[in-house]
């Protein structure tokens, strides 16, 4: 099958140990994070062809993130060495009634510095039909915003089925004089499928819905769908906090022609909550090129999203299998 390819920053998270503070103690635990590269690994887990699109420096740390996409199969031929650092990320942990909190260190990082001509799109999409990107590229800066822009236009007039996660970063888009609901609606012009919910069409349409629950869900995608003709596809999940240990989260999905929505899941004893939205779109993604109807889509999304917090670090190390277990409440030890 083509692959699927996913452009987005490759970053380095650094976690307080246990549920520490930052510099609590002078340690942290390393991982391998961003957005678009923790889709192309969940997809590759499930067993996808997929291709991340970055830039890193040249040195021991892009090499590592580099080597992480090659362990779980990701072809990564296409993450080039250039000028700059590795971006970073700080995560504490939170427990308990505290929340959990980041502290970014991106700039002038390899991707951040790339301007849209950097990018051979003709080369880079050979051999691809869909295209993964998020708005969290957009949010890194203007040169960031005109590449990612640049990059779902060249998918479109190729026939690259282009798939967009809003993924909003307040932190990284007030850092410059950005105008998010206009760089976001250019991105959204050229989607085929969107991974957002109400919130975020309120923010690219400039208006509330005023209904309830799945009401205001559907009423905000109907609206999408009239203000974007290309859109074909919404998913997105909905979560309650308890506390950082348990939150309920439930899934839908929406076409043109209707909706399949999940039944709330408790997700008790969180190890790691990070990525879990990238997780939701992987199992998204992976439904909807098994060619599975909507219902067993977003349950299959809700399954990855579910596991994803069972597992620490940034990605979704899941196969079938894990999903089909999950599915199926296999709770018991697998011998």
């Amino acid at each position: 099958m083509p692959a699927i390819a996913c452009f987005g920053e490759l970053l380095l998270r650094l976690t307080a140990p246990g549920r520490e503070a930052l510099l609590q103690r002078p340690h942290f635990d390393v991982h391998v994070g961003g957005a678009e590269a923790n889709v192309a690994i969940g997809l590759a887990c499930l067993g996808h062809e997929a291709r991340m699109i970055s830039r890193v420096p040249d040195n021991a740390l892009g090499a590592a993130a580099v080597g992480h996409l090659r362990r779980y199969g990701v072809d990564a031929s296409a993450v080039a060495t250039a000028p700059g650092r590795m971006g970073l990320y700080f995560l504490e942990a939170g427990a308990g009634r505290r929340a959990s909190r980041i502290v970014y260190d991106r700039e002038g990082s390899s991707f951040a510095l790339a301007k849209s001509g950097d990018f051979d799109w003709d080369a880079l999409l050979g051999g691809v039909d869909m295209l993964h990107l998020s708005g969290i590229t957009p949010a890194l800066g203007p040169a960031s915003a005109e590449a990612a822009v640049a990059a779902a236009e060249a998918a479109a007039e190729r026939g690259v089925t282009v798939s967009f996660d809003g993924n909003y970063r307040a932190q990284l888009w007030q850092r410059w004089g950005s105008d998010p609901r206009a760089i976001l609606t250019r991105l959204v012009a050229k989607a085929d499928i969107m991974f957002g919910n109400h919130r975020d069409i309120s923010l690219l349409l400039g208006k509330d819905f005023s209904g309830e629950g799945q009401e205001r869900r559907r009423e905000a995608a109907l609206a999408a769908f009239e203000a974007f003709p290309k859109l074909r596809t919404i998913a997105s999940t909905a979560r309650w906090v308890t506390d950082a240990d348990t939150n309920h989260i439930a899934a839908r999905i929406d076409g043109r022609d209707g909706f399949a929505s999940t039944e709330e899941v408790t997700v008790a004893g969180i190890v790691d909550r990070i990525g879990a939205g990238d997780a939701f779109a992987a199992g998204v993604l992976h439904g909807l090129r098994s060619g599975l109807a909507l219902e067993a889509t977003v349950r299959t999304g809700l399954a990855v999203t579910c596991l994803k917090h069972s597992l620490p670090g940034d990605a979704a190390l899941f196969s079938q299998s894990d999903v089909d277990s999950f599915l199926a409440g296999e709770l018991d030890v697998r011998r």
